[in-house]
């Protein structure tokens, strides 16, 4: 197993943190997180990240306006997840050979 370096690590790591001062979405009530386009009339809390936990700063109506309060910065989170490279392919598998030649029976 190639063990990665700490230095490199705590990088990478630090790359996909959220900046302080930060703000995100979170549904109210006891539901799990859900996409906007799921009861998008629904009040939605604003989270705001102070450098160590995500603190609630307030709440808004619905889910445009939340959307408006946290301004860029949703976006600018999702330019810092790195995503994979789809130009490489996986080795493809040998295909199956039967160990033992098969022949068919005279008929």
């Amino acid at each position: 197993m190639d063990d990665e370096p700490l230095g490199e690590w705590a990088e990478r790591r630090e790359q996909r943190r959220p900046v302080q001062g930060e703000r995100r979405l979170a549904p109210l009530g006891d539901q799990a997180e859900q996409g906007a386009h799921v009861d998008p009339d629904s009040p939605r809390g604003i989270q705001e990240w102070d450098g160590h936990q995500w603190v609630p700063v307030g709440v808004a109506a619905d889910f445009p306006t939340a959307a408006q309060e946290t301004g860029e910065d949703a976006a600018a989170r999702a330019g810092r997840v790195p995503l994979p490279s789809f130009n490489k392919l996986p080795p493809a598998p040998q295909p199956w050979r039967p160990t033992e030649v098969f022949r068919r029976p005279d008929t």
